[in-house]
């Protein structure tokens, strides 16, 4: 992340699993992320972390190095629980990849080049067309899908320099869009890159959003299990109990680290023998 952002955002973001995850607001973070979108250097990556999220990092130290140089926003109930638990509140919002970038865009009143990069062809070519209806003031660049030959990475960027883009909404599923966005996308190539997961697979209708309701109390998670069990018991079944006793186990670790902390500040020194007989 540029030093603009990062020092723009220390005031305001919480140690999750001693993650920095940003605790703005809905308008705070719309604002704050356009006005990122306009700075005329650098570059800031930003990232959507959720609970499944959270656990691959915990196995995974090189995506860790990633989301630590990104702007993590914080997505869902499980990052609210450990919140909870950490701090005593939940965040503020919950600024979810699907609903925080849609948002974003109409957000952004200035037109912006926007370029779009994951999925299968078909699907973000869809959900391409659905964004240009959506905000018709932005120009959307479909740059490629997400299944391109690694050995092409250079191919990619390069094609991204040649379009000229301000926002780069990448696609490719976590950590693999991370992690290539880190090693293959600079300054040179856009202002602000967004890594989005499934975005286009909702936005182009391919997958179902829940209904508003279900959404409202936080459980599209539930929804999408019983859409995809095959795919997803594993992640919820067994994913939020493990969350949940790594949320109980760090808690803890956090307060025996902070008494040895203080222990150490308030243990008496003694004196060395030579000076206690003189």
């Amino acid at each position: 992340m540029n030093q603009v952002a990062d020092f723009a955002v220390v005031a305001s973001r919480r140690m999750i699993f001693d993650l920095p995850v940003c605790d703005l607001d809905w308008e705070d973070a719309l604002t704050f992320v356009n006005e990122l979108a306009s700075l005329p250097v650098g570059q800031t990556s930003i990232s959507f972390v959720n609970a499944h999220n959270m656990l691959m990092m915990l196995r995974d130290e090189s995506y860790r190095e990633v989301l630590e140089r990104n702007l993590v926003l914080p997505d869902g109930v499980g990052l609210d629980i450990a919140s909870r638990v950490a701090h005593g509140e939940s965040f503020p919002a919950n600024l979810n990849g699907t609903d925080f970038v849609p948002a974003l865009l109409t957000f952004m009143e200035r037109p912006k080049r926007i370029g779009l990069l994951g999925g299968r062809r078909s699907v973000v070519e869809k959900a391409a067309e659905k964004l240009r209806q959506h905000t018709p003031w932005h120009e959307f660049v479909v740059v490629s899908d997400g299944f391109f030959n690694p050995a092409r990475s250079n191919a990619i960027t390069a094609e991204i320099s040649r379009q000229k883009i301000d926002v780069l909404i990448v696609g490719m599923g976590t950590p693999l869009q991370e992690k290539w966005v880190a090693e293959h996308v600079g300054p040179q190539h856009a202002r602000l890159v967004l890594t989005v997961g499934a975005l286009f697979d909702f936005i182009s209708g391919t997958v179902p959003r829940a209904p508003a309701l279900v959404r409202a109390m936080r459980s599209e998670w539930l929804f999408r299990l019983v859409l995809e069990p095959g795919r997803l018991w594993r992640r919820y079944m067994l994913g939020v109990p493990i969350f949940l006793y790594q949320v109980i186990r760090h808690q803890f670790g956090r307060k025996q680290r902070i008494g040895r902390v203080e222990t150490q500040h308030t243990r008496p020194r003694l004196m060395p023998p030579d000076k206690l007989a003189s």
